[in-house]
């Protein structure tokens, strides 16, 4: 795509007037193409209460590739107040990788199993992605996961996959590698 191409999008992200579907679809397009000037518009429809537009705002910004994007999607992932918009989010942080992800999708589920807030689909999207970051220092919140019947399969599997048991709070690898001493 040419550069005036990409102003014409650019432009419909910020013209009064326009519908949401045609900032969408502009933006889609300029992260497509590469263009950052996507970030804002596809950052606000990451939050949006359509999960089709969250979805298509996910795969956007993960192809984008801005620097930006796993910052807002752990701010989004991890505000109390928009937990029923967080499940792409926290989809898009575990496709990030990035050093945000385990930190945000921890505290998000540390606060929702102790609001016993289970019924919203953030919670097992976080369980399902920790196992899949399989970052240790997950165990604990994981572990807590495992006391709910409706997560303690997913969560048992999380714990494999990071290399710890659903029983001992002493097998997590330390920071260093190895196994804290008994």
């Amino acid at each position: 795509m040419d550069s005036a191409a990409r102003d014409e999008l650019a432009g419909v992200l910020t013209a009064p007037g326009q519908p949401l579907e045609a900032r969408e679809a502009a933006a889609v397009a300029l992260a497509a193409a590469g263009d950052r000037r996507a970030f804002e518009t596809l950052a606000l429809l990451l939050n949006y209460r359509e999960p089709a537009r969250a979805e298509t705002a996910a795969r956007a910004l993960a192809l984008l590739g801005d620097p930006r994007t796993a910052r807002a999607a752990a701010a989004l992932a991890t505000n109390p107040l928009r937990v029923a918009y967080a499940l792409h989010p926290i989809r898009l942080l575990v496709q990030l990788r990035a050093p945000e992800s385990v930190p945000a999708l921890i505290e998000t589920l540390d606060r929702l199993l102790a609001e016993q807030a289970l019924g919203w689909d953030a919670v097992p999207a976080c369980v399902e992605g920790l196992g899949e970051l399989g970052d240790p220092r997950a165990a604990t919140v994981l572990r807590a996961a495992c006391a709910h019947s409706r997560l303690r399969a997913a969560a048992t599997a999380a714990l494999e996959r990071i290399g710890c048991s659903a029983a001992d709070p002493y097998d997590a690898p330390d920071a260093s590698g190895g196994t804290p001493p008994s």
